[in-house]
C-alpha cells in the first residue's frame, strides 16, 4: 500500500507528452514563418531594385489617335464579337484577380 495509484501517474505523463509534441509544432512553425518571411524579403529586394531602375515603355500610338493609360494595344478578334470580346477579357480578369488594364489580350478566337 506503499504505492500510489496508477491513473494519476499515467495523467501526468500523458499531459507532459502532449506539452512537449505542441512545444516542438510550435517551434517548428515559428521557424517556418521566419524562413518564409527571408525568403520573400530576399525576393523583394531585387525586384524593386530592378523596377525602379528600368525606364517606363513608351505607349505606340494608334492608328485612330492616342492609346489611353494602361492599354495595351490593339487585339485581333476571329469570329467574335466587341460584346463577346469585353466579356471574355472581363471573366479572365476576374478569375486573374487582376485589373484590365494590367493585362495584354492578342487575339480572341472562338473555337468551334
Amino acid at each position: 500500500m506503499d504505492k500510489m495509484p496508477i491513473f494519476p501517474d499515467a495523467l501526468v505523463n500523458a499531459v507532459m507528452g502532449y506539452g512537449v509534441v505542441f512545444v516542438g509544432l510550435i517551434l517548428l512553425m515559428a521557424v517556418v514563418v521566419i524562413m518564409g518571411k527571408a525568403m520573400t524579403a530576399k525576393k523583394a529586394a531585387p525586384q524593386a531594385a530592378a523596377t525602379g531602375s528600368a525606364p517606363a515603355p513608351a505607349a505606340a500610338p494608334a492608328k485612330d489617335g492616342p492609346v489611353a493609360p494602361g492599354v495595351a494595344g490593339q487585339i485581333a478578334l476571329h469570329d467574335v464579337g466587341d460584346k463577346d470580346a469585353a466579356m471574355i477579357m472581363a471573366i479572365v480578369a476576374d478569375k486573374l484577380g487582376k485589373p484590365l488594364n494590367e493585362l495584354r489580350f492578342k487575339s480572341i478566337k472562338e473555337v468551334k
